[in-house]
């Protein structure tokens, strides 16, 4: 098979490549023992570069067109090789093609989230993904940088490097750009500008120009995602006690349309009102506790008035303040006797808890001291 083999070579004198891969950056073109014959046909179609290696040394390179390998018209290569045997002799040479078109596509991504201080939520972690577009810029540096002695060299095998480059950069301009988390949709397009004007000369050392990179969303935690949601939820509700007017309507009507009728509607609008007056009772707080405060439509009763708090001292430090429900307890336990001091808001000075008016009754029921 290998004898077939170099016959073949010897009779093949045309040099090309045709691919059909959306990911090859280079290919050798194999031939037996690298022989190429002396006028030889070197095809480089549009979007292509080709470079011949000769003996491991850098000679000729070629552009789009069809070249007829001689070695009195490969000036680079002539001067490297001696010839000792004559012009007409094979050379021991590789052709190494390069497709020149733009790789689009390639994927990059935040491994691990990306810590930073935002002004309006603080401290938070971002992840970020994207689309960034390569092609070959010097093939020379290229072949001796990163491909060396590769016969088929694909995107796979830098793409790595690549996004880890696009990925610390995109880090470090993330975290000094001071851009709240909300209004990082509308830089999208100047962060990748950004981002490639910073990576671009480091890529350009491999011998590959990075043209667009592109910042497809920068998302948070799912819990901060969904407090975001609740708080997006109030914003749209808008007034609070309107839309209580809206939620009882809905319930009337869906209790109306439910089997019983009219009694059905009776239910429902009971449950609507008794939700309305909640909602209102705790929006307004403390302004239906005012003697000013208007009366509740519908004839409900005022609000339950607040219980007392008594400060009280104990073991010479003062303690509370307590409800005096319990101050009760406290009573019949024998933690508060009637002659422990008490002072509430109102109170010019401690008074003993048998003397205060809304506390004597309480000690009805326990019996006095016992006599010394």
């Amino acid at each position: 098979m290998a004898l077939w083999d170099k016959l073949m070579g010897e009779f093949v004198d045309v040099i090309e490549w045709t691919d059909d891969s959306s990911n090859t950056l280079v290919y050798r073109f194999e031939r037996y023992g690298n022989e190429i014959k002396n006028g030889a046909k070197l095809t480089v179609r549009e979007g292509q570069m080709a470079i011949m290696v000769h003996e491991g040394e850098l000679a000729d390179q070629f552009g789009p067109g069809m070249y007829e390998l001689r070695t009195a018209n490969l000036p680079i290569l002539s001067t490297i090789q001696n010839w000792p045997h004559g012009f007409e002799s094979p050379f021991k040479s590789e052709i190494y093609f390069f497709n020149m078109r733009q790789f689009t596509d390639l994927k990059w991504g935040t491994k691990n989230p990306v810590i930073l201080r935002d002004p309006e939520f603080g401290p938070v972690r971002l992840r970020a993904f994207g689309t960034y577009v390569i092609r070959i810029k010097d093939p020379r540096t290229l072949l001796t940088e990163i491909v060396g002695t590769d016969g088929h060299f694909t995107t796979a095998e830098i793409t790595d490097q690549l996004r880890n480059v696009i990925v610390s950069r995109f880090s470090n301009a993330l975290g000094s750009s001071g851009i709240p988390v909300l209004d990082l949709a509308g830089n999208y397009d100047q962060l990748g500008q950004f981002i490639t004007s910073k990576i671009a000369p480091e890529i350009a050392a491999y011998g590959i120009e990075l043209t667009k990179m592109l910042v497809e969303n920068v998302s948070l935690p799912k819990s901060v995602e969904e407090a975001l949601d609740r708080r997006t939820s109030m914003g749209v509700i808008g007034d609070l006690s309107r839309y209580t007017q809206f939620q009882a309507a809905e319930a009337m009507r869906a209790a109306a349309e439910q089997p019983g009728g009219a009694a059905g509607a009776g239910v429902g609008m009971g449950a609507g009102l008794a939700m309305g007056q909640q909602m209102a009772a705790a929006m307004m707080g403390g302004q239906m506790a005012s003697p000013q405060a208007a009366p509740a439509a519908g004839g409900a009763p005022p609000p339950i008035p607040q219980e007392t708090l008594y400060h009280v001292a104990i073991d010479g430090a003062a303690q509370g303040p307590f409800p005096v429900s319990q101050i009760g307890q406290k009573i019949r336990s024998g933690d508060i006797a009637r002659t422990t001091l008490v002072w509430c808001d109102g109170m010019a000075n401690w008074q003993a808890a048998a003397e205060v008016t809304e506390l004597k009754p309480l000690f009805t029921s326990v019996p006095p001291p016992l006599p010394s």
